[in-house]
């Protein structure tokens, strides 16, 4: 294993995992990101930003019932804009390729699980939707 595949490792594992037993950095990192957009939209806004960046083949079998596509870390830096990363690095205290990383290996899964049907909760209702999401083993992936 390199260098680097190890350290991303132990990264990942730092921040999905939880020592107060709250929310672990990633479930604060994604929650973030689908209830603060800044167009107001919450996921609906994240996904459309997500689209119009060239990520809309991933962002449509996240949301059908196939499997989900990939989308590598380097996307979703250029996706997101290098200046969200590192105001989300600076708001958790992590490494900013840390949580390009793990928005890159979580969220898939975690929209293809909000969105049963391909339908995305309006921003009042991802609320809920995230609690539950967060109340469950899935940050422990």
């Amino acid at each position: 294993m390199s260098l680097f595949a190890q350290l991303a490792g132990e990264a990942f594992s730092v921040l999905t995992s939880s020592q107060s037993g709250g929310p672990t950095p990633a479930a604060q990192i994604l929650t973030d990101l689908m209830q603060n957009h800044p167009s107001g939209n919450g996921l609906s806004g994240l996904l459309e930003q997500l689209a119009a960046s060239g990520l809309g083949p991933q962002v449509q079998s996240w949301l059908g019932s196939g499997s989900n596509l990939p989308v590598s870390a380097d996307q979703i830096q250029q996706a997101l804009g290098s200046e969200k990363i590192q105001q989300l690095a600076q708001q958790h205290g992590i490494d900013p390729s840390a949580v390009a990383s793990v928005i890159a290996h979580l969220l898939p899964a975690a929209v293809d699980h909000l969105t049963p049907g391909g339908q995305v909760p309006p921003p009042n209702g991802i609320a809920g939707a995230l609690s539950g999401l967060l109340n469950s083993s899935f940050f422990k992936q």
